[in-house]
């Protein structure tokens, strides 16, 4: 991974997503791009009397300041010396503008937050957030407010085990080489049967050809109730990430895909949540 975008909103919300987005491109050596997507009438009256040009430069340079000020705030180095650029960007969805940087850039991952109150209201209007995952271009990983630990020990991977799965996970190896992180890669099965037993089997002799790396690790766990048997394995492995597929076709990843983004990352705990789509892949 090579380009990293982050969207910001400035809320004190935002700051772990911030430092965590930091952290992970110096450990990955990746450029980090930080955007903010504002909307005219956030900044300035609609009854202000000006020429639009006016308007335009001096709303980018406002929010442009507010977005330096706000990183260099809450960074605990030296900002000058990472490899970081800024952007702020006028379009009337927050969605739209963070996909149109992201194909100008060609990112590799979107990082943003959640419980921003500006942001959630708009993820929550017309499930904006399924939105963001099926055009963005690249995965998106959300990280929570809660979210204290810069480090990354254990990936939790959601699997159905299908051929597809391995390109997501080649890309998470990326980021858990470098942290010399474990990858867990579990299929919740809502029944015991030899099906899902010989699919693992050939997927692990799949993932050894198509994926180097001696920290990973397949199971599958029945249950009933698929949510709460994700969100029991995650703490049992005290997961630092858990990653999944978005896909149209039916499996776990449909059940665990029919609500919107903010909705499963309350679900799943305050684990961060990397969001891959099939037609990226």
């Amino acid at each position: 991974m090579k380009r990293i975008l982050y969207a910001t909103d400035y809320s004190e919300n935002a700051i772990p997503a911030l430092k965590y987005a930091f952290n992970l491109s110096e450990k990955l050596n990746a450029s980090l791009f930080v955007i903010h997507v504002f909307d005219y009438p956030t900044v300035f009256s609609k009854e202000l009397a000006e020429p639009y040009q006016n308007l335009e430069e001096k709303s980018y340079k406002t929010h442009y300041q507010k977005l330096v000020d706000f990183c260099t705030k809450n960074y605990e180095g030296d900002i000058d010396k990472l490899d970081l650029s800024f952007d702020a960007i006028e379009d009337k969805s927050i969605v739209k503008g963070i996909i149109k940087k992201a194909n100008n850039l060609s990112a590799d991952l979107i990082i943003t937050g959640t419980k921003s109150e500006k942001v959630l209201k708009e993820l929550l209007l017309g499930n904006t957030a399924k939105q963001l995952i099926e055009k963005a271009p690249c995965p998106i990983l959300t990280i929570p407010k809660e979210q204290n630990s810069l480090e990354i020990d254990t990936i939790v991977y959601a699997s159905d085990f299908e051929e597809n799965d391995i390109s997501a996970i080649y890309d998470l190896v990326k980021i858990a080489k470098p942290f010399n992180a474990t990858m867990k890669i579990v299929h919740i099965s809502l029944k015991e049967d030899d099906v899902y037993r010989n699919k693992m089997v050939w997927f692990r002799k799949l993932l050894n050809e198509k994926v180097t790396y001696d920290k990973i690790d397949t199971e599958i766990i029945y249950s009933e109730d698929v949510f709460e048997a994700l969100k029991s394995y995650l703490n049992e492995k005290n997961a630092d990430m858990v990653s999944m597929l978005e896909r149209s076709s039916k499996g776990i990843m449909k059940m665990l895909f029919h609500t919107d983004l903010v909705k499963k990352m309350e679900t799943l705990g305050n684990v961060p949540l990397m969001s891959f789509n099939e037609d990226q892949l």
